[in-house]
Formats: C-alpha cells, structure tokens, sequence
C-alpha cells in the first residue's frame, strides 16, 4: 500500500449489486481492489434497478464497511410498459425492448420516444437525484477524483457538471460508445436528438481530466473523433475475477453425454449467425449428439433464427442465472460462443471464457483485438458473420493455451492500472 491515509474516489456506477447486469463487475472488482493502491472508493448508484434482473448472491462480493449511497431515479420505462401492454412492474427483457421483430405501432413507438426524447439514454432521469447526491457526498468525504462508468452515459452527466463547478477531476470510463453505441444503428433518431447527444459526448470527453475504454479500438475510435484527448485516454481491458475460478475444478478434456455449445449472457437481432446454425444442423444431421444453451435474455429474432433450422429441440434456453452459476455453466460446456458486434467491442464474456480454457468460436467482423487475444492465448479464433464452409469445432480444438497470458488479464491489474491514473489527475 502507498500510504497509510487512503485517498478517496467517488465511483458512479448505475448498476451494483442486487443487480444482475454484467456491466457492474468491473467496477465492482475496480472499487475491491484500489484500497490496495491507495484508493479508497465510495460509490453513488439507484436504489432500485427495475430493468436489471436481480441477483443477490452479488450482495456478498460488496465489502460492508464500504460507502454506498443510493437515489432514487426516474423510470421512464414504464411509457415503453403502457404502450406495449405490460403491467407496471412487470420486468422487462433488453432484448425485446429494441427488437425489429416486434412490428406493431405500439412498440415501434415506444422504440422512438426512447431513442429520442430521452438524452443521452433511456437513464436520463438519474441525473438530478445523482447531482444532488454527490454534492451530498461531497460534504461529507474529501473526495480527490470521481470515475463514473457507463453504460448508461447518463451517468457521466453529474459527475461532469460537479467538475466543472467544484474542480472534483472526473474520468468517464467507457464500456460502450456513446452515441453510435451498436443498438441505436438502423434506429430512427432525430437530427436534433443527435446534435443533443453529440455535444454532451464531446464536452464529456474534452473536460474529463481522463478517458479510459475497455478496448484499444474504442480509444483509437474516439481520439480519431476528437484529437484533444489523445494524451489524457488510456485502455483498461475488461478482464475477469480470478476468484471467481479458485474453487472450480479444471475442464475435462473427455466426458460423457452430448457437446454443448455455450452462449452466456444477452444475445441481440443484431448478432445472429446464420452460417453456423447451419453448420450445427449438418452435424445434427450427420449424427453428432449436440446442445446449444443460452443463459441471459435471447432476442425474438435469433430465437426465430434457431427455430428456422430446425433446432428447437436441442436448444435451451435457461433464461437469467446468477453469476456463480454462468461462470459453472461455462467451465463444463464443450465449446463457447461469442458474438461481437463491431470491431470496437470486446464482449465480457471474452475474458471468463479464455480463463476457462475451454474452445471459444467467436464471431465478429473485421475485430481485430478480439482475434489477437484469443490467437495470443490459444483459446480459439474469429471468423467472419457470414463466413461458410468452416469447420468450427476442429478449427478451435487442439490449441495450445497460454494461461501466463491469460492472467494478464486479471482485474487486480486493472486496478493498479486506474491507481496509476488517478494518481496523476487527483485534486493535489
């Protein structure tokens, strides 16, 4: 440890524990692991999260003695509950919020005022209860910097403008773009709606005292976009827990009962595969005992998409699981699938799965950094949406693991790494 008299950041994070997202882990093992530099966090989040699914087996990974303050927020969902039908309360699933295969006007309609009418996002409602609590949190800790993490970029917001009144430092940390995140592609959004969100993106970036992306190509993305940031953005990969692997057995290489093909959390219209539901129907086909299983929410339309080949009767669906038991499902499947969805994203799940060793089938065009981590670590290889005539199974066996390379990528790392920033913009 640094020094003995720890220096404090407000972490703001909207999600945290109950909550289910998987969005929240990084921040989650960042606010565990900085006391060890010389940090010490507090952390500003929503008293309820009614989107999320919740789990509360998370409630034990959040030390008790640690600061959390929590607001309430306004829920605008619940226009998306009206028009479509839905009782109030009733959770809702990410993936049908915005699905193209839901025509009707009702949803097609909620699907707009969403994109529109709330700037930046649809957790726009956070930002005065959060501006008002951080002021609130202010006056009761000697904060030296603030971190807010997003999605959703609403949470930039407050943090930005206390910075600019009080002189607090503030480092957005970007796990998604902002306005040309991958879900609002295809979208109808308003010029005035865009001109909004672009100049909030761009004041964000410009008057943080740092920048930090969790992957190479968003920061490259973004300083292309805005030059006056090159010096000051950094890349803090995603990472995984490597306690969450300590008392879980090694995969066997030889096992009994069918091969398994693992797709672990939300799977969106935008990342359906079409080449290899073939290629699993052909080897159904062929005699091949196999089982596709998601956990987390499947959308209507790779949902439709399965259906189409014929694999409904092999497939399942096991809907929302904890964290514990995902990371299980993934150590005894055969092969892991993931889906990018763009060259500047790097699924979370990436990094679980390369700690696992088992094979990773990952698709995702023209996403270099995601080729180079499984190639670096021997986990598997990317192949292109539409690419056919692969054999996937073979193509991903038979690697030769570097688990040296794989605990690189250890989030106790990643904190030491966001210690080191902080230690150069803190209020001196």
């Amino acid at each position: 440890m640094r020094s003995k008299a720890l220096k404090k950041v407000l972490f703001i994070s909207y999600y945290w524990p109950p909550s289910g997202k998987a969005s929240l882990h990084l921040p989650l093992r960042l606010v565990k692991h900085l006391p060890a530099s010389g940090w010490q966090p507090v952390v500003l989040t929503v008293k309820e999260d009614g989107f999320s699914e919740r789990d509360e087996s998370m409630l034990k990974e959040v030390d008790p003695s640690l600061p959390v303050y929590r607001t309430d927020v306004l829920e605008p969902f619940d226009i998306y509950r009206a028009f479509t039908g839905k009782k109030k309360g009733e959770r809702l699933v990410a993936s049908e919020t915005i699905s193209k295969e839901n025509r009707s006007p009702a949803h097609r309609i909620s699907v707009w005022i969403r994109m529109n009418l709330f700037v930046p996002d649809a957790r726009a409602g956070w930002y005065p209860y959060a501006k008002k609590e951080i002021k609130k949190i202010l006056r009761e800790h000697d904060i030296h910097a603030m971190v807010c993490v997003a999605p959703p970029h609403s949470s930039h917001l407050a943090p930005w403008r206390i910075s600019l009144k009080h002189g607090i430092p503030f480092i957005p940390l970007f796990i998604d773009p902002w306005v040309d995140i991958v879900y609002y592609r295809g979208m109808k959004r308003s010029r005035l709606t865009l001109a909004a969100d672009n100049y909030l993106e761009k004041r964000v970036l410009q008057d943080s005292a740092a920048a930090v992306f969790v992957t190479s190509s968003m920061k490259d993305d973004y300083i292309h976009k805005y030059p006056s940031i090159a010096q000051k953005s950094s890349v803090i990969h995603w990472g995984y827990n490597e306690e969450n692997f300590s008392d879980l057995q090694p995969p066997s290489e030889k096992k009994e009962g069918p091969v398994t093909v693992l797709h672990a959390g939300n799977i969106f219209d935008y990342q359906n595969i079409p080449p290899f539901w073939e290629y699993i129907k052909n080897k159904l086909a062929a005699g091949m005992d196999i089982r596709l299983r998601f956990t987390g929410s499947v959308s209507p339309g790779i949902r439709a998409a399965i259906s189409s080949c014929g694999l409904d009767g092999i497939t399942e669906y096991t809907g929302f699981l904890p964290y514990s038991e995902v990371i299980g499902e993934m150590m005894r499947a055969d092969y892991l699938l993931v889906c990018a969805t763009e060259k500047r994203h790097l699924p979370g799940k990436l990094f679980e799965y390369i700690r696992t060793g088992r094979p990773v089938i990952a698709f995702g065009d023209d996403n270099q950094e995601i080729s180079d981590i499984l190639l670096k670590t021997g986990s598997g290889r990317l192949f292109g949406y539409q690419a056919r005539g692969w054999e996937y199974f073979t193509a991903v066996s038979g690697l030769k693991k570097d688990f040296s390379k794989v605990m690189q990528y250890d989030r106790k790392h990643a904190a030491g790494q966001l210690a080191e920033i902080l230690d150069r913009v803190q209020v001196k």
